[in-house]
């Protein structure tokens, strides 16, 4: 229930409780006015007895009235007592003056609130329009025919009054009662869309948790294939070298092999290196991602001697770190392919914030190659095009290849967009 039905209800319950005396009050000053002074003092005891026993009736209804939050009565045997009792009282004082048909027409007020049962709620109002009715014919008992005729017409007038009121009260409080209902409903269905907006969030946090810890795993598994085909590969290299110049009597040959052995110690040292280097994004210690990348690109672009760009479309945003951590990785992976076997002299890479997810396009005009002559992805995993897919896949995303040979290569990876804060 909204503050403004709550205020209409509170103000419904003040005209229950306080109309009845103020109807009473306005009974009083017109009766009193055309009293006739020179009627039998018994008549004038008996409208004061009448009168009083009306006052106190209304305060002990009013004593009885409930409190708490749910003030309004319900139908109850009391209830009926109270309606007949009060009848009765204005029904007994109409006959003695017919403007206390103002504190009949109290009757209109109340019948539902009190008696129960639609019938005898009719018979109620009917029992009030009756009184109402008399007085408006100029009071009881009728002296002629046409006071009759008139009772009767102003009954008629007065019931079918009261059906049509007490229709659209009945409307009223069945489209209040669906409102509410309807309200009820709402904050149901409220309470339901915000737990699972609470259960969204925790199995979006577990999914960040698992994308980390298997982040953690492929990384684990990329460096045992970096350190197998780089470093390990120059130790065993290096091993090979010195076993020939131990085993070698000619200086100008152990010279050449020693050489060669040196060369392999500080590749390797480069290699090993690098692999720390790339144990995590430093590139995003300070800049957000476009920055990383644009710093990224343009590093490889000196260093490999070719063109590349770097391009931003949309409304940059904060990513999460392991959204920007997984598209930096594919471009470095991408980068380093393209600088190993495409041959090509101009790269592009375009970062695209395209309201709920990111893309990623890396670009080159190199040698290209044929996607479906590539092995088959294994259990494992690998490196390469399906390291690049396994990370975009663990973050929900998605990587395609295009590429033909001869004209270049083209790599997409789409992923969600997960800010910083959630």
């Amino acid at each position: 229930m909204t503050a403004v039905d709550t205020q209409i209800e509170r103000r419904w319950e003040q005209f229950h409780t306080w109309g009845p005396y103020a109807l009473l009050a306005i009974s009083v000053v017109p009766a009193l006015a055309t009293a006739d002074p020179h009627a039998p003092l018994a008549k004038w005891y008996m409208a004061w007895a009448l009168l009083g026993a009306a006052v106190v009736l209304q305060l002990w209804w009013h004593s009885t009235r409930p409190g708490g939050p749910d003030r309004r009565r319900r139908p109850s045997p009391a209830g009926t007592a109270y309606y007949v009792v009060r009848w009765a009282l204005a029904f007994a004082l109409t006959w003695i003056n017919p403007f206390f048909a103002f504190f009949a027409a109290a009757g209109y007020m109340d019948a539902d609130e009190t008696i129960p049962g639609r019938r005898w709620q009719r018979l109620g109002l009917l029992a009030s329009a009756v009184t109402v009715a008399g007085a408006q014919a100029g009071g009881m008992p009728f002296g002629s025919l046409v006071q009759w005729a008139v009772f009767a017409a102003l009954l008629i007038a007065n019931s079918g009054l009261q059906m049509v009121v007490a229709h659209l009260t009945e409307q009223e409080t069945h489209r209040a009662h669906e409102r509410n209902e309807t309200i009820a409903e709402l904050e149901r269905t409220n309470a339901a869309l915000q737990q699972a907006l609470d259960e969204n969030a925790a199995l979006h946090a577990q999914l960040l948790v698992q994308a980390r810890e298997a982040g953690v795993a492929d990384e684990r598994r990329r460096l045992a294939a970096e350190i197998h085909d780089t470093i390990a590969q120059g130790l065993t290299g290096i091993i090979a070298q010195l076993q020939v110049v131990a085993n070698t009597p000619d200086r100008e040959q152990a010279r050449e092999h020693t050489g060669r052995a040196m060369d392999l110690a500080r590749h390797s040292l480069g290699e090993a290196r690098r692999s720390v280097h790339n144990l995590a994004p430093v590139a995003l210690e300070n800049d957000g991602l476009p920055e990383a990348l644009k710093k990224t690109v343009a590093e490889w672009g000196e260093r490999t001697g070719v063109r590349a760009e770097f391009t931003v479309t949309g409304t940059a945003e904060q990513l999460h770190e392991e959204v920007s951590a997984t598209l930096l990785r594919i471009v470095q992976e991408a980068l380093s392919n393209a600088a190993r076997h495409a041959r090509a002299t101009r790269v592009g890479v375009t970062l695209s914030y395209l309201g709920d997810e990111v893309i990623l396009d890396i670009r080159d005009d190199g040698t290209g190659f044929d996607p479906l002559a590539l092995p088959a992805r294994s259990h494992a995993g690998g490196f390469g095009l399906d390291g690049m897919r396994a990370r975009a896949e663990r973050i929900a995303g998605t990587f395609t290849v295009e590429s033909e040979p001869g004209h270049g290569t083209a790599l997409s990876a789409r992923v969600p967009l997960v800010r910083h804060d959630q």
